[in-house]
């Protein structure tokens, strides 16, 4: 109460301008809270990529076309609702009109070219951001990354340096990579919002993905279908650094204790929350393809009563 009586004391004895100010401060409190919905966004609407751009055009021009649509039928609502009311003495009614051809045929035709546009967008956009598709205009070679959704972390393999990781995945700035990615048993995906393009991993099959970080920085990665208990803590970082950095980072890796074989794999595969991230000097050859056929270690079931992936795989191929 104080605090108020003093404000208004300093308002009133600083003139007409100081009393101006609450009012700019509510404008500014409003503009805040228009824009808080669009904190969120700020993933998918930065890209730091070719791909995350691409996805984010098709996302603009999509909305500008169901824009074009929606706001001049709010403006229309607006104004049929102003020039027909009931004080308008200049407003007509015409009480025993049925049919206009001319207005039929403009109801239908933009409905009709929206749709036509959309579904350009999407067709063409689908096509040209395929997830099997190298990027075009890029001559160096992609880096290969081995990916295997874990309950409830994410394995990084580097089958050409020989190396893994875990909850971590360093990238060298400008340079594609390429990712081949499954799952240890439950259905799961993969997305990088900042680089674009969510894609899904099922045990005993493979997925391809390219993707491209074109600044250094430090991204999210997340899972986004529901795997279970652990779900909410199945987040990685993506470390996109330059090629010197990126060349460091590897040597690190090599020089460190932990290395990944079919013993280590059998306690990892195990279910696990909020696992911190760990670098592996060294991968046992062939690793993800035994993991993809089936041969490398399994995890338990979550409930001792539910099938093991490769039960359901099997029921899966019989009812086929």
């Amino acid at each position: 109460m104080g605090r108020g009586v003093l404000g208004c004391r300093l308002f009133k004895d600083r003139g007409p301008a100081a009393a101006k100010q609450p009012f700019f401060r509510s404008s500014r409190l409003a503009a805040a809270i228009a824009a808080a919905p669009l904190a969120g966004c700020t993933g998918v609407l930065t890209p730091h990529g070719p791909i995350g751009a691409a996805e984010r055009l098709v996302l603009f021009d999509a909305t500008a076309i169901m824009l074009a649509i929606v706001v001049p039928v709010i403006v229309a609502i607006a104004g049929f609702a102003w020039w027909f009311r009931h004080s308008n003495s200049r407003a007509f009614y015409w009480p025993n009109w049925e049919f206009s051809g001319t207005l039929e045929l403009i109801i239908w035709s933009i409905p009709a070219l929206v749709i036509v546009f959309l579904g350009g967008i999407a067709w063409f956009g689908s096509r040209a951001l395929d997830p099997f598709l190298a990027i075009r205009g890029f001559e160096a070679i992609p880096v290969e990354v081995e990916v295997v959704a874990l309950d409830w972390k994410w394995l990084f393999i580097y089958p050409e340096e020989g190396i893994a990781s875990v909850n971590t995945l360093a990238v060298p700035v400008g340079q594609p990579i390429h990712f081949r990615l499954t799952s240890s048993g439950v259905m799961n995906s993969f997305l990088v919002p900042e680089l674009g393009t969510q894609i899904y991993e099922m045990a005993r099959m493979t997925s391809q993905l390219y993707l491209q970080a074109d600044e250094p920085g430090t991204y999210r990665g997340l899972s986004t279908n529901f795997s279970g208990d652990g779900f909410s803590g199945m987040r990685f970082e993506v470390r996109a650094m330059s090629a010197d950095d990126y060349a460091k980072w590897l040597a690190e890796a090599k020089s460190s204790s932990a290395a990944l074989d079919r013993n280590a794999y059998a306690e990892l595969v195990k279910p696990s929350e909020n696992v911190p991230p760990t670098v592996y000097r060294a991968v046992e050859p062939g690793l993800f393809e035994s993991i993809v056929n089936g041969t490398a270690p399994q995890p338990p079931p979550l409930n001792a009563s539910a099938p093991s992936a490769e039960d359901v795989f099997a029921a899966t191929c019989r009812g086929n």
